[in-house]
């Protein structure tokens, strides 16, 4: 068998492989949508649930989770963005860089369950806490920052190196260089990547259900007052998100459309995630074209 007829096997299977990854995706995908989105209204979107009678929705789940990934990335970004910076322009190839990079690794390869557990005992439990907004968002972080860390230092990483020597050339200072010359090149990459955990966190339930609880008190929307107890920003109260919500109704929900409520909230947590998804590949692209003046 001569090389070019291995090479076009070879293609040829890769192109099978592909299919079948794009076929079993699009048919999970499929299967969701075509289920839920026909119980997906206005009124199911921003109606409260019902924990016994019909017709309820996800309007307070939906906020919470949007609130909560708000908060997580208010507190993980900053961290991320110190820690990539330090790996990718300060930090020396030593056994502390080694094991600094390890344990983002390890961190990262933690299943989530076992985030919850760790959140639960000590933020729920040690901190006291309880099972509240502030619980989870911190939980989440630990749970998104190797993936934002390690995609912000990849970003710096893949900066020309004739950049950082043009910012020293001109005088400018190691710091002033990194800030000035080298994030504002690396945004697209660290933009795309903060939008691909953010939908990674948004869709995350494991580590919720232990820190930030499986109950949704009713909201006052006409109260913005943070320290209020029925306020939605109100950061101690418990706050069961959209992914939570989903994997209640399915083990312990009661109510007569439970299975339309699983479906709809599905299908909306879906196109969340998608639009995230395709949402980072424009945000990265569109920043790209502004900072390079490309079309």
């Amino acid at each position: 068998m001569n090389a070019k007829r291995v090479d076009k096997i070879a293609t040829a299977v890769i192109y099978l492989l592909v299919g079948i990854v794009i076929l079993i995706l699009v048919a999970l995908l499929g299967f969701i949508l075509i289920t839920g989105l026909p119980h997906v209204t206005w009124s199911f979107l921003t109606s409260p649930a019902s924990a016994f009678n019909a017709g309820g929705g996800i309007g307070d789940q939906l906020f919470n989770s949007f609130y909560l990934l708000f908060l997580t990335l208010l507190i993980s970004f900053p961290i991320s963005l110190g820690a990539g910076i330090y790996l990718a322009e300060y930090a020396k190839k030593n056994r502390v860089t080694e094991a600094i990079r390890i344990t983002i690794e390890v961190l990262s390869s933690l299943p989530s369950v076992v985030v919850g557990l760790f959140g639960f005992l000590l933020f729920v439990v040690q901190f006291k806490l309880g099972f509240s907004i502030i619980s989870g968002a911190i939980a989440l972080t630990f749970f998104n920052l190797p993936l934002l860390t390690r995609n912000i230092e990849n970003s710096l990483n893949g900066v020309s190196n004739l950049q950082r020597e043009a910012g020293l050339s001109l005088g400018l200072s190691r710091w002033k260089t990194v800030t000035k010359v080298v994030v504002p090149a690396a945004l697209p990459g660290i933009i795309t990547g903060i939008i691909l955990s953010a939908g990674r966190v948004f869709g995350e339930a494991a580590a919720l259900i232990f820190t930030a609880g499986q109950s949704a008190p009713v909201l006052n929307y006409a109260n913005w007052n943070p320290f209020s107890g029925d306020s939605p920003l109100n950061i101690f109260r418990p706050a069961e998100t959209l992914a939570v919500h989903i994997w209640k109704i399915n083990t312990e929900g009661i109510m007569p459309d439970a299975s339309q409520v699983s479906a709809g909230a599905s299908a909306v947590l879906i196109i969340a995630v998608l639009v995230f998804n395709l949402g980072a590949r424009w945000a990265g692209n569109y920043v790209y074209r502004r900072i390079t003046a490309s079309k």
